[in-house]
């Protein structure tokens, strides 16, 4: 259980990197915490500062999950590469580093299924792939990524069960997307009274 806990800390000490504001502050002298939803993740980064800081922002949140679960999982052990991936989550929506706000979790969730699945054809194709293809489809036309980001990620929860037999990993997916769902609950709220912001980058 110490060394659950020591990599989940790495993982979260990693994800808290916050790096839609660095790029906001550095590149455009704008904190975008002062803008848009206030979020700092890649969506409120394209819709503040553009699509271009925008793809950034999601690479970069996507690869501090990547990077911590890949060297865990093929120096260490695979089952604390998965602690190491939920901690870079919950790092990205609470960072030490940016007063505990975040993003949510979408950007750096599915880096962490990209990394803990790669050794896995069948697993990284249909636990990542089909799910961002879902996930385009569905903003492609709502044009509401809380919307394809809630409806993608539980597509990995769901299928986790049947593609592999990893229950520590199924149920990780599960908190994850339940964590989602959370992080959403003020755009669900916008979805019911429509009022939720439509990409347009």
């Amino acid at each position: 259980m110490t060394n659950y806990l020591i990599y989940l800390l790495i993982g979260y000490l990693i994800g808290s990197i916050p790096f839609a504001l660095v790029i906001g502050l550095v590149f455009y002298k704008k904190d975008i915490r002062n803008y848009g939803s206030g979020n700092l993740g890649g969506s409120n980064a394209g819709r503040v500062l553009g699509k271009k800081a925008g793809f950034a922002v999601i690479a970069l949140d996507v690869l501090k999950a990547i990077i911590p679960v890949l060297i865990v999982a093929v120096f260490v052990d695979y089952d604390l590469a998965i602690a190491t991936g939920l901690g870079a989550a919950i790092g990205h929506c609470y960072p030490l580093y940016a007063h505990f706000k975040g993003g949510k979790a979408v950007a750096t969730s599915f880096g962490y299924v990209g990394a803990i699945t790669v050794f896995d054809p069948k697993q990284f194709i249909l636990l990542l792939i089909v799910p961002l293809i879902i996930l385009y489809l569905v903003v492609k036309t709502t044009k509401y990524v809380s919307v394809g980001s809630m409806v993608s990620f539980g597509m990995v929860m769901i299928l986790s069960y049947f593609v592999q037999s990893n229950l520590t990993l199924s149920i990780s997916f599960t908190f994850l997307w339940l964590f989602i769902i959370y992080r959403h609950i003020p755009n669900i709220k916008k979805l019911r009274n429509h009022t939720e912001t439509k990409v347009t980058w």
